[in-house]
């Protein structure tokens, strides 16, 4: 078999699985890696460069320093210091969707998300809409953030390797700033003035919380069990009269199955769910707890677990140890009714609610190290110190040195990284646990195959494809094609496979047409990471669909319009700078 063919029906294979969402998307990339290896289309050794390319190097150095500006509270304060405190709602939220927009420019969009959203929230509050107007369009903002620099997310540093590969060198910082960021403007203009009108109002789970919140927690028992006195129905009835519901007995640690008449024994819990919190439910339904109301300075917080939280895979008594017992565990939610486990064996899991008490200020530090979201309880103060300081000094030194002074971005973010850890200003296992390994894997697996995919000519039959049909067109409308085609393709991929493929695409592209390659390559760029369409385009939009209330089909009625915005306003602007 030749070795186009086989790279096609590589990368088919490759595009299929991805598109069925049955198997991760890293375990698609080392898969399909492994059959081009199997199969002779790469060596052993090609198989292996993907891991020391600069590309997957700049996204783990990146990671860390973005989670290093998360944790010492930097970009919190920073949102809150500039968005303005003015009675017009559409002036506050453009604030927010602006900071949200610039920190996805310099660090992990789901982080800039964590960090915008709770504001975005108490904003709603506090004047009186639904989350469902903001959330969607910051989610938005975030994604239209990160194709303004080379570090924005990691398709750009692809698209940036190709160009390296073929035309001899990558992308600047902030060559694709210009474009990209007059691209964003026009997103963000539409979803200030109109996008976040047409985002759905109604309410989502986590307002009118007296009615919706879901707390499941363990009970003991009183002294009457020693005699034998009650009996399951007796606890299932007495609970039903305090406003809670009996999920399930748990006796020697294990749930357990007894019939209504059974007698309890001393030792048995009751899994138990209710609207209010245990110390209310206990002393009603004549049980114990050892929690005990919330006194003077201690508070208890609704936060749901985000993608990329340290807390994922852990049980809930790592809460109160990860804290030297300042913030202790108080319930979770509906999932572990949904269980009906002991809540010791049940391990957190991103989406999960969690119930928490503890001070405002060791609230917040969970919040902000562990990536939490705060679901019903304004943000904790954020008091950014010295470190902050050091942390912004040093990302602003790795941004100059690669932007002004022709120093290798790779070195320059290598040395941030380096600089952070060794000034402990972010802790060891924490920044090895802010690399995405996923992402690093996907990375590191795609990037051979695209280039052998280009190699084998591949690419070239596409852009062929299109070239023939586009010959003699204008700059302006080839670009449109070009961008339709990147967008579409990325509506069932995600951003990385998309630039994999579409970067080699637009270089042959370019190159038939008589186009510029970096106008081509910026459309590619701008398009691949702009998917607006469906809640599984990108995490961030995954993030706000249950908080803001939202159904898939709410996604194209705010995200058409701005896709048409940024496919169209990227050629305008291209063919202008270009043409």
């Amino acid at each position: 078999m030749s070795p186009a063919i086989l790279s096609s029906a590589l990368m088919l294979l490759a595009l299929a699985m991805f598109v069925s969402d049955r198997i991760r998307p890293d375990a698609v990339a080392l898969i399909v890696l492994l059959l081009g290896w199997i199969t002779g289309l790469v060596t052993f050794e090609e198989a292996l460069a993907g891991f020391g390319s600069p590309a997957v190097i700049i996204v783990a150095a990146v990671l860390v320093l973005g989670r290093a500006v998360e944790l010492t509270g930097a970009a919190q304060a920073m949102t809150s210091w500039l968005v303005p405190n003015v009675r017009f709602f559409s002036v506050r939220i453009a604030g927010v969707l602006l900071m949200g927009m610039l920190l996805s420019a310099f660090m992990n969009n789901i982080a800039a998300l964590a960090i915008t959203m709770p504001v975005a929230m108490t904003i709603a509050r506090e004047h009186k809409v639904p989350p469902g107007a903001v959330l969607m369009p910051l989610a938005f903002a975030t994604l239209l953030g990160g194709i303004t620099t080379l570090v924005g997310t990691p398709a750009n540093l692809i698209i940036s390797s190709v160009r390296e590969d073929r035309l001899g060198e990558g992308f600047g910082m902030f060559s694709m700033t210009p474009a990209a960021g007059a691209v964003a403007l026009l997103g963000l203009v539409y979803l200030v003035l109109i996008g976040w009108r047409l985002a759905p109002k109604r309410k989502g789970p986590e307002q009118d919380l007296p009615r919706q919140r879901v707390f499941v927690f363990e009970l003991t028992l009183p002294i009457g069990a020693i005699r034998s006195r009650i009996s399951v129905a007796d606890a299932r009835r007495s609970l039903r009269q305090a406003g809670a519901s009996l999920l399930s007995v748990i006796r020697n640690g294990e749930r357990t199955r007894l019939d209504a008449e059974t007698s309890l024994r001393p030792a048995d819990q009751l899994l138990v769910m209710s609207r209010e919190p245990p110390w209310r439910i206990a002393p009603k339904a004549g049980f114990f707890t050892p929690l005990e109301s919330d006194h003077s300075g201690v508070i208890t917080a609704h936060v749901t677990i985000i993608y990329g939280s340290s807390l994922i895979g852990h049980p809930y008594a790592e809460i109160s140890g990860r804290t030297d017992g300042e913030v202790e565990f108080v319930a979770a939610g509906p999932r572990a009714a949904r269980l009906r486990c002991p809540l010791g064996k049940n391990l957190m899991q991103s989406g999960d609610q969690l119930y928490l008490r503890g001070t405002p200020e060791a609230l917040a530090r969970l919040i902000r190290s562990a990536r939490l979201l705060e679901v019903d309880r304004q943000a904790g103060p954020v008091l950014p110190g010295r470190s902050a300081l050091y942390v912004i000094g040093i990302y602003a030194l790795a941004v100059l040195a690669s932007s002004l002074f022709d120093i290798p971005t790779t070195a320059s973010f290598l040395a941030g990284a380096l600089a952070v850890c060794l000034l402990r200003l972010i802790p060891a296992d924490e920044a090895y646990r802010s690399i995405d390994l996923p992402v690093i894997v996907l990375l590191a697996a795609m990037i051979p195959l695209g280039r052998e995919f280009n190699n084998a000519g591949g690419s070239d039959a596409i852009a062929s494809g299109l070239s023939m049909a586009l010959n003699g067109a204008p700059l302006f409308l080839s670009l449109l094609v070009l961008g339709v085609v990147t967008l579409i393709l990325t509506v069932f991929l995600n951003n990385v496979a998309t630039s994999i493929v579409m970067a080699q695409v637009g270089i042959e592209f370019a190159s038939a047409l008589a186009v510029p390659p970096d106008a081509a390559l910026i459309m590619v760029l701008i398009c691949c990471s702009c998917d607006f369409l469906t809640p599984i385009g990108h995490q961030n939009n995954m993030l706000v669909m249950r908080p803001g209330g939202y159904r898939f089909m709410d996604y194209p009625k705010v995200g058409a319009p701005l896709s048409a915005i940024v496919v169209v306003g990227s050629a305008w602007i291209l063919s202008a700078m270009y043409g």
